[in-house]
């Protein structure tokens, strides 16, 4: 594989441009953001591991420039020390992948780079295009989503949640099975990163009366439900 490393602690580039060598990858480094950007850009790569505090451009901002104005497709993951709720949200809305705080094992960095792979080469072969429930449309293939007919603007993260529980749809999902399928990634279960996700959800979709369609199953996760 083909990966960029941009990281401008010279220490953890060379930790991570190593160990992923010694497993026959083809590794790139960058310093800066802007740099990162241009490399990004100007190759093909299979995967970018991006630190979020960078000289001259941020990783919120490279990521996010990448996904929406260059429409990079590589998975993208997050390095960084900032772990709250807050950071990671950002992170994830920027467009990442998945998000690994600091300091980590470069066991945990490979699995989740297999991760990613796997779930890409998973999405490639399912051939399903349309996932409907009472009067809620995604349609996988544009990537747009309707509630009785109008259309619902939604994040990337907030599209792969809700096809998720589309998909598992009268079946209740954990927040274990939300993070692993979902991002197939660890957070630390304190954080509260899906139910703030759940109801960015709720409210893009209206989804606020009594008889929600997304419901929260007290001790046991979330369901999407069919109240008919």
């Amino acid at each position: 594989m083909k990966i960029l490393v941009v990281e401008d602690e010279p220490s953890v580039s060379s930790f991570i441009k190593k160990g992923l060598e010694e497993q026959g990858n083809d590794v790139v480094q960058a310093f800066d953001g802007i740099t990162g950007v241009k490399l990004a850009c100007q190759y093909e790569f299979d995967i970018i591991i991006l630190d979020v505090v960078l000289p001259l451009m941020n990783g919120i901002e490279i990521c996010s420039k990448l996904k929406t104005v260059h429409e990079i497709t590589a998975p993208i993951i997050m390095l960084t020390a900032l772990g709250t709720t807050d950071d990671i949200v950002s992170g994830l809305e920027s467009g990442a992948d998945d998000y690994l705080t600091k300091p980590f094992k470069f066991k945990e960095l490979l699995a989740r780079i297999q991760a990613l792979l796997r779930r890409g080469n998973a999405n490639k072969s399912n051939l399903v295009s349309t996932l409907e429930i009472e009067g809620l449309v995604m349609n996988l293939n544009t990537k747009e989503v309707f509630k009785n007919g109008i259309e619902v603007k939604l994040t990337s993260r907030e599209f792969k949640l809700l096809e998720y529980l589309l998909r598992n749809k009268n079946r209740v999902v954990s927040r274990i099975d939300i993070l692993e399928s979902v991002w197939e990634i660890d957070f630390d279960m304190g954080t509260n990163v899906i139910d703030v996700y759940i109801n960015y959800l709720r409210k893009k979709l209206g989804d606020t009366s009594k008889d929600k369609l997304i419901k929260t199953v007290i001790g046991m996760g979330y369901i999407i439900k069919d109240n008919r």
